[in-house]
Parts: structure tokens; C-alpha cells; sequence
């Protein structure tokens, strides 16, 4: 536990004792000038990026009872870099999947993308204009498993189509899930798509809007959606901050590293709704 006052995106005692084997691993593989002074402690440097991706606020913001905004983001960048988020977030979604009594590995996929607008200090070069939805930004690929747990992010400027974000989904599906062999996808990937995932060895199935308009909850796809949906809990995904679309990607990671910690240990995610008081519960003004 840590001595300071809580806030609601710190880790439980159970939550980090998911988490700690591996970045503790990290720290003890590491070598070079500079490792020896370990100053800070670990757990408050996840508590401080999971703040940052809930509350959605800018890292110089931090309140000052975390660790330096600058040391936080500095091991934000390294785990992302060699691959320390990833290999986090792949080991709590086989938990995760063992846990509702799935095989660790998952053999079917669907696939799905969503555009969201950028700040001010993401580069013209890597945002661009989604037509369809008339968002300038960048566009989120992602494929999950049937649980809608992540099995890959890809980031990209919001003009890339879908078909071709999704044979680049298929691509990293082909070499991280090899076990995989089908995928569900909407109308809006072409036949190419369909015939990478072919020469890849995965079935991709288009899952067509039923007659009728209005909302509707389709077959398989419901699934990613409802992804997208949690992410939606984390403000720092509402809109893409991320100066380098691969720390994007990162961000997601620790999003559903939240999300699938929580599950694992039988926490709620917390909402942004304010309980309302009932209507002859009188208000203290």
C-alpha cells in the first residue's frame, strides 16, 4: 500500500500483485550507468500512468504526491519501447482467458477501427481526415478475441481506409496468433481484405448490417464494439495525445491492462456517472 491518500485509479494490493512479477523482472535485468540508484518505486509509477489514463490529463499535471511527471513518462517511453507494456498486457489477457475457461491462445478474431480526433501537438503527418465519419485525426485498428480482449492495436492517420489497416491487423495476427483462423469484420473491408487473410491462412467473414436502420446489435461484432467501449472509460483515449502514434498504441495497452487486472481480481471499473440522489433525498445546499 502506499502511504499518500488513495485515488480511485490506484492499484489494489491484488491488482499489483498481477503486475509485479514482470516489471519487477524488468527492473532487475536491466544494466548501464545510472541503474543502481532505483529512487522510485514502481508501483506508484503505474499508479501515475493509470491516472494519466483515466483522468485523461496532461503528464505535467500529475498531482505532486506521484512520482516526477518526467521520470513517470520516461518509464511510460522505455516499456513501450522494448516491449514491457505489450508482453504486461499479453500475459493478463491469457489470465484473463484462462479465467472464463478458454485455452490461453485464441482461434478466432474480430476486427474493427475507430476514428478519433487529435491534439494540438500530434504532427500533421500522422493524422489525416476520415470522409466517412469527418473526423481529422487518427484512426484506432484493433482485432480482439471473442471475450473482446486486444490482440492488436494498429495506430494510423484517420484517411487510411479500413481495408488497408486491415490487412495490416491481419499481418500482426498471422505472426503474434498464429492459432487464430477466422475473423469477423463489417461491410466496410473490402474483398482485398478477404483474400490477404486467405494468403495468411485466417477465414475472414463479413458480418452484413441486418434491413432496417437504427442501432442494431450484430452477430460477432457486438464484441469489438463493446471494446471500444471500455476504452472509452479512459479519457486520454476520448482524444489522441499521443505525439508518436506508437505511444497511442501503448496507451490502449494500459487501458486494457486496467480493464483486464480488475476483471481478474473481481474490481469494477469505475464510471464517470454521479450517483444522483433520489428524488425525496433532500440536497445539502
Amino acid at each position: 500500500m502506499v502511504s499518500r491518500r488513495p485515488y480511485r485509479s490506484d492499484l489494489s494490493d491484488a491488482r499489483w500483485a498481477l503486475i509485479e512479477p514482470t516489471l519487477t523482472a524488468w527492473r532487475a535485468a536491466r544494466q548501464g550507468p545510472g541503474v543502481a540508484a532505483r529512487v522510485h518505486d514502481l508501483r506508484e509509477i503505474v499508479n501515475a500512468i493509470l491516472y494519466v489514463c483515466r483522468t485523461g490529463i496532461a503528464w505535467e499535471y500529475l498531482p505532486h504526491d506521484f512520482p516526477p511527471y518526467k521520470t513517470v513518462y520516461d518509464y511510460y517511453a522505455k516499456w513501450e519501447a522494448d516491449g514491457t507494456t505489450q508482453r504486461l498486457h499479453d500475459l493478463l489477457r491469457e489470465q484473463v482467458r484462462l479465467s472464463k475457461g478458454r485455452k490461453p491462445v485464441p482461434s478466432a478474431a474480430i476486427i474493427d477501427a475507430q476514428s478519433v480526433k487529435t491534439s494540438g501537438n500530434v504532427g500533421e503527418s500522422s493524422q489525416g481526415i476520415d470522409a466517412g465519419k469527418k473526423i481529422k485525426g487518427r484512426k484506432r485498428h484493433i482485432a480482439t478475441d471473442t471475450l473482446g480482449l486486444v490482440l492488436a492495436v494498429l495506430v494510423t492517420a484517420a484517411s487510411v481506409q479500413d481495408s488497408a489497416g486491415g490487412r495490416e491487423i491481419l499481418n500482426a495476427i498471422a505472426v503474434e496468433h498464429p492459432t487464430v483462423s477466422t475473423t469477423w469484420v463489417d461491410g466496410g473491408y473490402n474483398n482485398a481484405v478477404i483474400r490477404h487473410g486467405a494468403g495468411r491462412g485466417i477465414s475472414v467473414q463479413v458480418v452484413k448490417r441486418l434491413a432496417g436502420s437504427g442501432f442494431q446489435v450484430l452477430p460477432r461484432r457486438w464484441v469489438v464494439e463493446r471494446t471500444l467501449g471500455w476504452l472509452m472509460q479512459h479519457r486520454r483515449l476520448v482524444r489522441d495525445y499521443e505525439t508518436l502514434p506508437q505511444r497511442s498504441r501503448s496507451m490502449i495497452h494500459w487501458a486494457m491492462a486496467n480493464i483486464m487486472s480488475r476483471t481478474l481480481t473481481g474490481e469494477s471499473t469505475q464510471t464517470w456517472r454521479i450517483k444522483r440522489p433520489k428524488a425525496d433525498t433532500p440536497l445539502n445546499i
